[in-house]
């Protein structure tokens, strides 16, 4: 693709480019097809004068020239007489004429089409065919099913359609497309396609731009953002953890007294609702003794009775007391080092 030459639309030159890429280079300008259209003016007036000047098909004939105009637009005519000086000649696709020919468009070599002022070339370089129409971004490949199909489609659209007839200039794109063949994954777009997408591309980034711009002004870096949602988040698990620890103390105080309703009354009692695994092991040592001492007394031959049921109860009480109390402390324990342990995690995070 990088060897076919392809001009690419300028202003209202599409009669320059369409030459140019038909014939492979840069090989007409713009002076140059407005050389050949003054001369076709000339050569018109003479023939209009040979019926008087003061006719009025003369006077008419005087109005600003058919050929070309300050646009950059060239009529059919200059085209036609700047191929004449490459030997190559015209023919109008769907003449009666060349229909009779019963020719296949592929067994050509180009074709120029022009639909009101816009002309380009459909050329086959190689053995393969392509679009060169200036107002693409660049050639676009046509296979050999497919081009009649598009020439058909041109004409119901109402274009023109002419046969170049002659051998065209060699040109380095047809020397090496007879070689090899070429594939085309992507159709080019149209320049105004391309200009539009640019445009958008364009708008979005300046809106963009505004939003950052509208950022910095309030003194809020995406930074700062993130430090004070972080700081956010830590306060807001700091007050779960809180409320977490004064729930387990309050479960662990209503399951102690609970428990201590079933013990008896002469057990020492703490004024203080919460017991440690410490203080309990104190009161027991001195429950024990209490009754050792108690056995001491007693007089020699009467053996200290053996505790009442209600004894033994008081004692298994007390020890599943402690025992659960034990157990709900370090439950209690365990879980509280936990979040605590959990809470450092997310914080370091």
């Amino acid at each position: 693709m990088e060897s076919i030459f392809h001009e690419k639309q300028e202003g209202s030159l599409c009669a320059q480019h369409c030459l140019n890429n038909l014939l492979q280079g840069e090989y007409f300008s713009p002076v140059e097809l407005s050389s050949i259209a003054h001369q076709l003016d000339e050569e018109e007036r003479m023939r209009m004068a040979e019926g008087g000047v003061t006719s009025e098909d003369y006077r008419t004939f005087l109005q600003p020239s058919g050929n070309m105009d300050d646009s950059g637009f060239f009529s059919i005519q200059v085209i036609s007489n700047a191929l004449k000086v490459w030997g190559l000649e015209l023919i109008l696709f769907n003449s009666p004429e060349y229909q009779r020919l019963s020719i296949d468009p592929i067994n050509e070599r180009s074709f120029i089409c022009n639909y009101k002022e816009h002309w380009f070339t459909v050329r086959k370089l190689g053995k393969q065919w392509f679009n060169l129409n200036s107002l693409l971004t660049g050639p676009e490949l046509i296979s050999d099913t497919y081009l009649a199909l598009f020439l058909a489609q041109l004409q119901q659209e109402g274009y023109s359609i002419f046969v170049v007839k002659g051998d065209l200039p060699d040109c380095e794109a047809d020397q090496l497309l007879q070689m090899i063949r070429v594939q085309q994954m992507h159709r080019p777009k149209l320049i105004g396609e391309e200009l539009a997408q640019l445009k958008e591309q364009r708008v979005q980034k300046t809106d963009l731009e505004r939003v950052l711009e509208a950022n910095d002004g309030s003194g809020m870096l995406d930074e700062d953002e993130e430090d004070l949602q972080r700081a956010l988040a830590l306060s807001r698990q700091e007050i779960d953890l809180e409320d977490e620890e004064a729930d387990l103390r309050r479960a662990i105080q209503l399951s102690m007294q609970g428990t201590s309703r079933n013990i008896r009354q002469d057990i020492p009692q703490t004024s203080g609702t919460h017991l440690t695994s410490e203080e309990l092991r104190k009161r027991r040592e001195a429950y024990f003794e209490k009754q050792q001492q108690q056995q001491q007394q007693d007089p020699p031959g009467h053996p200290c009775e053996k505790p009442n049921a209600s004894s033994g109860a008081l004692d298994g009480d007390l020890g599943d007391a402690m025992s659960e109390e034990d157990m709900l402390q370090a439950a209690v324990t365990m879980s509280l080092e936990t979040v605590r342990s959990n809470f450092k995690t997310e914080g370091k995070k």
